[in-house]
């Protein structure tokens, strides 16, 4: 735990470094230099790039996970873990190529699609595959570091360096040095930038090596592996189903898919502290798995789920009272103030996937891993259908609401199949004092609308009364949200921290 701390926090600092960046380069940079049609353009090739990436993996992700500590060799360095680091380039590589063919058979069909809502997206189709490329690659080799324990410098330029070499092409963009081509060309850039120095960092912890040990693998373990495979290349969809909203919104227009983006900014916030959590818990709920340690895995998985559901809502509650001040502060904010409905449910489904997707990952490292595909064909069926279904109806919003109802429809048979194959829950009467909590809190909330509000008015309507309340009412609910935690004794080592403040400790006995 000691390792899993340590790494935990060093990633968590590098994701709130790259919100800090990308917060103020979304909020006052690009809605402020692009039009939101140029934005959603950004949005949905990154998107595209992803989910086609996701696909290109041919399940090598979980397979990392699930099958490193068969390789792993601590004993023997030399060993350089029976060469797996050059097993993890050779299925991408053969995903990726199957990808490419596929992708120039159907590109006519593509542009035909997007010609008349979306020309942009057909004019840079081109760059389509070379993002996918460093999409992938970067993944993989971050995954590597993972299981290695080395997650800290990956998460830095997932969330740091892109950002940063993204702000870059935005000014330049922004200010006219540059023309849309080549703003476009230096935009798929910084994914190419990142893959190589991920790359770098995984070779300089000198346990990789590009050759395989092929008296390693035998028949079985082969079979195994390619079985594996099969099941999990459709698998990854599970954490990519919100890509579907950007890439049906730009069949309405790449206006509603840029404002959507503002929007998903905002309540993707709400998963961030699962990014690094759950990349560094997976090695070590895979190895409990593989010992059949089943109460190591409900221990993990309900310390896990837990923390993340009490981080998530309340990171949701504290957007939500502050997303008005949000909109009447940034550039153009009238633009995008229609996403308020994509940021409240879209933020719900974050909650609902952060808290619940170690689910995922335990039923992946199990022996029952087959039954993810059967899973993942229903969640990626409800989430088409539902956007199909509610674009039309619901606009930007109807696509939040997709992504939440299709996570229920693929939350409760995959629990409901741990608990009965593994005797595995997720579940604590804890987790019902926090959603207990947030909905306490909410309701407060409807009453400062309701009573304080209007004493805030009667000072003006201008922008410094409405900074003034949002600062003066995140203040009153933090301290009561804060109380709330601290006296419902949710966490031992949330309490620990909330005793850290100071004041808090010597009043600890009362």
């Amino acid at each position: 735990m000691g390792v899993i701390a340590k790494q935990s926090i060093k990633g968590a600092l590098a994701n709130y470094l790259g919100v800090l960046i990308g917060a103020v380069t979304t909020f006052f940079v690009v809605t402020d230099l692009l039009t939101r049609e140029e934005i959603g353009l950004t949005r949905v090739m990154v998107d595209a790039a992803m989910l086609f990436a996701g696909l290109a993996q041919l399940g090598t992700n979980s397979s990392i996970l699930r099958f490193y500590p068969r390789f792993h060799t601590p004993d023997n360095p030399e060993l350089r873990d029976h060469g797996f680091f050059g097993w993890t380039l050779l299925l991408p590589l053969a995903g990726f190529s199957i990808l490419a063919v596929l992708f120039f058979i159907f590109k006519d069909n593509i542009v035909a699609y997007y010609a008349e809502e979306a020309p942009l997206l057909v004019d840079f189709a081109y760059l389509l595959l070379p993002l996918t490329f460093f999409v992938l690659y970067m993944t993989v080799f971050e995954t590597n570091a993972s299981v290695l324990l080395h997650i800290a410098l990956p998460k830095f330029v997932r969330e740091v360096l892109i950002r940063v070499l993204n702000l870059v092409a935005y000014l330049l963009y922004g200010f006219r040095v540059i023309d849309l081509d080549l703003f476009v060309i230096l935009f798929c850039s910084s994914y190419a930038v990142a893959m190589i120095v991920n790359f770098v960092y995984l070779l300089s912890l000198g346990r990789v090596s590009f050759k395989p040990d092929w008296h390693f693998v035998d028949k079985g373990l082969l079979r195994e592996v390619g079985v594996y495979t099969l099941f999990m290349t459709a698998t990854v969809l599970a954490g990519n189903i919100k890509l579907f909203n950007s890439i049906f919104l730009a069949k309405e227009s790449l206006v509603a898919a840029g404002i959507y983006t503002i929007a998903c900014y905002i309540a993707n916030v709400v998963e961030i502290p699962y990014r690094s959590l759950g990349a560094i818990s997976s090695p070590i709920i895979s190895k409990a798995v593989a010992a059949d340690d089943m109460c190591e895995v409900n221990r993990l998985g309900q310390q896990v789920s837990l923390h993340q559901l009490l981080v998530a809502c309340m990171l949701l509650f504290f957007i939500w009272i502050n997303l008005t001040p949000l909109f009447a502060l940034i550039p153009n904010g009238e633009d995008y103030v229609s996403g308020m409905g994509v940021v409240l449910f879209l933020g719900m489904a974050n909650i609902l996937n952060s808290t619940l997707s170690i689910a995922t990952n335990i039923l992946n490292f199990s022996k029952y891993f087959a039954y993810s595909f059967l899973f993942i064909s229903l969640l990626t069926a409800a989430a088409i259908t539902l956007n199909i279904l509610f674009i039309p109806m619901w606009g930007v919003t109807g696509s939040a609401c997709a992504t939440l109802v299709a996570y229920i429809v693929y939350f409760v048979p995959l629990l409901t199949m741990l608990w009965v194959r593994l005797r595995v829950t997720l579940f604590s009467r804890k987790q019902l004092g926090v959603l207990l909590l947030t909905v306490a809190l909410f309701a407060l909330n409807a009453l400062w609308e309701w009573l304080v509000s209007p004493l805030f008015l009667r000072l003006g309507a201008g922008i410094a009364v409405v900074i003034i309340q949002a600062l003066v009412r995140t203040a009153v609910f933090a301290v009561v949200a804060t109380v709330a935690v601290r006296k419902l004794n949710i966490s031992p080592e949330v309490n620990s921290i909330i005793e850290r403040i100071p004041g808090i400790r010597r009043k600890r006995g009362n």
